[in-house]
């Protein structure tokens, strides 16, 4: 027997749910815990989650032998084979559709950044504005 989905999330709690899954994520599907992970509400809609330290052993290895457009390419279609998860992930703690999400990285720094655009329906909540750290 399944639990129903909680209620949805807000504020810091929202922001740092968010950020709790995306390290989730990126623990089970890439073996690797981010070194660092934040989550911000920029505007009321879109939800941006930065992640440093993101790289595997193999693929520091790989960018250090100037093979980093093969890490890029690979984990650009591994992102996008996994969008759902990541877009469910975020439309379950928020309570909103994810009507756009946008997934990349960067060599150097070692970096991914995982956004979200969420619809312009808010779900009814007891707090005020979602908070702005997390």
């Amino acid at each position: 027997m399944s639990l129903p989905d909680p209620s949805p999330l807000f504020g810091d709690a929202l922001l740092e749910a968010v950020t709790d899954a995306m390290v989730a994520l990126h623990v089970r599907y890439y073996h690797r815990t981010p070194a660092s992970a934040k989550t911000q509400l920029l505007g009321g809609d879109l939800l941006a989650c930065v992640l440093g330290g993101i790289y595997t052993d193999v693929e520091k290895t790989m960018i250090e032998l100037g093979r980093g457009g093969s890490v890029h390419d690979t984990r650009g279609q591994f992102q996008h084979a996994m969008r759902h998860k990541f877009v469910e992930a975020v439309e379950r703690l928020s309570g909103r559709t994810v009507i756009a999400f946008i997934s990349n990285h960067h060599v150097g720094p070692d970096l991914a950044v995982e956004l979200f655009w969420l619809d312009g329906s808010k779900p009814a909540a007891s707090d005020p504005e979602p908070g702005q750290s997390g």
